[in-house]
């Protein structure tokens, strides 16, 4: 097997499975965040709520696709993590750029106010999660 289609198989494939779920699990919370819970409860109570539901599906994600690729050093949960992690802030910035209400800049901002801070502290749990939940027992027979 030529190195480039190892790295797809063991790296790019599992990132981007672990992206696509909880990306899509993120959408939907978030809208309905935005939509229905935000006004009603207001926004930091929300994601109080919402960022430790991510990290803990994050984590059962992350355990999940980890073993199932059978991904067990620093290094390829790491980079499975970084790299997934890198997908979600650019999807998060395409999202920003083509809906109307905030600007690029205005949700850099955001990042670093309450409670976008919250957020962003889940996100960063959710690259470092392949990592933090890897297995560390090796597997009879590989």
């Amino acid at each position: 097997m030529c190195y480039s289609k190892r790295v797809i198989d063991r790296i790019v494939r599992p990132a981007l499975l672990y992206w696509a779920l909880i990306f899509g699990l993120g959408f939907a919370l978030g809208t309905a965040r935005v939509l229905w819970f935000g006004p009603r409860f207001g926004e930091e109570a929300v994601v109080l709520v919402e960022v430790p539901l991510m990290v803990l599906a994050s984590s059962l994600a992350a355990r999940w696709i980890t073993h199932r690729y059978t991904l067990r050093g620093t290094g390829e949960t790491l980079a499975m993590g970084a790299l997934a992690f890198a997908v979600l802030m650019a999807a998060e910035l395409t999202l920003t750029a083509a809906l109307p209400g905030e600007s690029p800049r205005d949700w850099l901002h955001s990042l670093v106010q309450m409670p976008g801070v919250l957020g962003f502290a889940g996100q960063v749990l959710f690259g470092l999660m392949p990592w933090l939940t890897r297995p560390r027992h090796p597997i009879p027979g590989l």
